[in-house]
């Protein structure tokens, strides 16, 4: 395992989880904000949907794992979700007590037309990198979430 020596007073702006934070939120703050003002959409709301989109009916508790958001936005996005008609839950027939997503005809077309937006700025943010540093930095961050991950598992 490699460890990097740091001194007690080192600087805030080289921590990595907060340069981290800090690059995640204003990249979220981007693509929040076309979100907000085109679809009406947060940032929780769209995940729901993309995730649903992407990888068809899922339980909340799926959609928990796989967007790392808590149990609660994930059950408000949903509930808000629904009664905006995007979204429609079901009782799981395998567990009654959780309950299925699925996208509903309009809940797919307003996919459909978010993403490419969503597409367009990501590319706008990416632009001063190579397809080559695209790579690596998805790479990179790839690996950090997995040893993230196995560190939280050991606690």
């Amino acid at each position: 395992m490699t460890t990097v020596a740091r001194s007690p007073h080192h600087k805030l702006d080289e921590f990595l989880p907060y340069r981290l934070s800090l690059a995640s939120n204003a990249v979220s703050q981007v693509i929040a904000r076309a979100y907000e003002e085109h679809f009406g959409l947060k940032t929780h709301e769209w995940r729901v949907i993309a995730v649903v989109a992407q990888d068809g009916e899922l339980t909340q508790q799926e959609i928990v794992g796989r967007t790392k958001m808590d149990k609660v936005t994930v059950s408000r996005a949903a509930q808000v979700l629904e009664r905006r008609k995007l979204l429609r839950r079901v009782t799981n027939t395998e567990d009654g007590r959780s309950l299925r997503l699925s996208l509903t005809a309009e809940g797919q077309k307003l996919y459909t037309r978010v993403m490419p937006a969503a597409l367009e700025l990501e590319a706008e943010v990416l632009q001063g990198l190579s397809e080559r540093e695209i790579s690596e930095l998805q790479d990179v961050l790839r690996r950090l979430e997995t040893a993230a991950e196995r560190v939280l598992s050991r606690r």
